[in-house]
């Protein structure tokens, strides 16, 4: 069936916002049509928890109208205003979604507990029974139609779309099963069924939220990210090391990124440009907007002495960036290191004991070290180890 919704509607393949839409309408015409059969089944069995499902499937029409909107909005190009595109539109939709399952939660959880204290009687029928089925079938083709799509757009709002609809399966079978056991065994247990379930989507929407602030809030690339973009890099003729990656995510296939790649100072600017330029194009060929920053590295006595110092102080230290005023006994060493987190030594402290040991073997020679925040953790490379 997704299949088929897909060629129908989708012409030549499409791009990630006619996706995004085609879930969007799928979700707007399958809910409001469940709405109305619950609506009524409500209605015809005196069951609390039915109508309650039918406003959540009512909510779950408003959610896909914002993920509607939130795929249009994203698709629009840079502006002025807006050099990398408005593709966050998809995240904040995302978030949207995850807030109205919270709140769909909360109500249903209050309604359920003033029906625990005021249970009152639930009829059974053949048609609420029905559309209880009925109901239980489609989600679960929702849940796997949003999780098709979102995998082949990499989309977080559909999968949230996709929880959302396994979340109205556990519901719905709930009420179900509240309904059954009602008849055949005289318990109401439509108000706790309520409440279970209420506090179920609670959870499952604040998970939700997490998943949808993350990119909104820079969460850091991923380990496997970071190792990925680390071999790359360090698989290019002439790079002996890299550090300082930051990836910046402005929206799905909106991704940047700025790195610093550490160079031989022996070589010449041509071909230190010639090896940054290829780093860039090959990524950006990838689809990653790499700005690359090379790094002149010496490799003598001196940055030897410096990094055997900094081992003795904590192994874990790396260093980048070290230079020396070019003299044979140098005056003044300088290079930026990354602190591993806890480390026990503060900035002063580390200062001072490398500029002790850098003076007790060149006469008056002082470090001067930048100390660097680690946006993305990349492990020290051959030269450092």
């Amino acid at each position: 069936m997704t299949e088929l919704l897909i060629k129908r509607f989708i012409k030549d393949g499409g791009d990630r916002s006619a996706y995004g839409k085609l879930a969007g309408k799928v979700g707007i015409a399958c809910n409001i049509l469940l709405c109305i059969g619950k609506f009524f089944a409500g209605i015809l069995s005196g069951s609390l928890s039915i109508s309650a499902d039918a406003v959540n499937n009512l909510s779950d029409a408003s959610s896909s109208i914002i993920s509607l909107i939130g795929f249009k909005l994203s698709e629009k190009s840079a502006d002025s205003e807006h050099p990398y595109g408005h593709g966050r539109y998809e995240y904040l939709a995302g978030f949207m979604v995850a807030a109205l399952i919270i709140v769909i939660g909360a109500e249903l959880l209050r309604d359920s507990i003033r029906k625990i204290i005021e249970p009152t009687e639930v009829i059974f029928g053949i048609v609420p029974l029905a559309v209880l089925i009925v109901s239980i079938l489609v989600k679960l083709w929702m849940m796997r139609f949003y999780l098709k799509v979102a995998k082949k757009i990499d989309s977080e709002t559909l999968r949230a779309s996709a929880a959302d609809s396994r979340n109205d399966v556990f519901s719905t079978s709930a009420v179900l099963i509240a309904l059954i056991i009602a008849h055949f065994a005289d318990i109401n247990l439509d108000g706790i069924m309520g409440a279970a379930v209420a506090v179920f989507i609670l959870i499952s929407g604040i998970g939700l939220i997490k998943d949808a602030l993350d990119p909104l809030l820079g969460k850091a690339p991923s380990a496997e990210t970071v190792e990925e973009i680390r071999a790359k890099i360090l698989a290019y003729d002439g790079v002996l090391g890299t550090h300082d990656l930051m990836v910046h995510d402005y929206g799905p296939g909106r991704k940047f990124a700025s790195v610093h790649v550490e160079v031989s100072a022996n070589l010449t600017l041509i071909e230190c440009h010639d090896i940054i330029d290829k780093i860039e194009r090959d990524f950006l060929r990838d689809g990653l907007n790499m700005l690359v920053h090379p790094d002149p590295v010496s490799d003598g006595e001196t940055a030897a002495f410096v990094r055997e110092t900094l081992r003795e102080i904590d192994e874990r230290i790396t260093v980048h960036d070290l230079r020396t005023d070019g003299s044979p006994e140098p005056s003044k060493v300088i290079f930026d290191c990354v602190l591993p987190p806890n480390c026990a030594k503060t900035h002063s402290e580390i200062t001072e004991t490398v500029t002790k040991k850098l003076a007790e073997k060149y006469k008056n020679c002082r470090a001067v070290i930048t100390f660097d925040d680690g946006y993305a953790s990349i492990p020290p490379t051959s030269h450092q180890e």
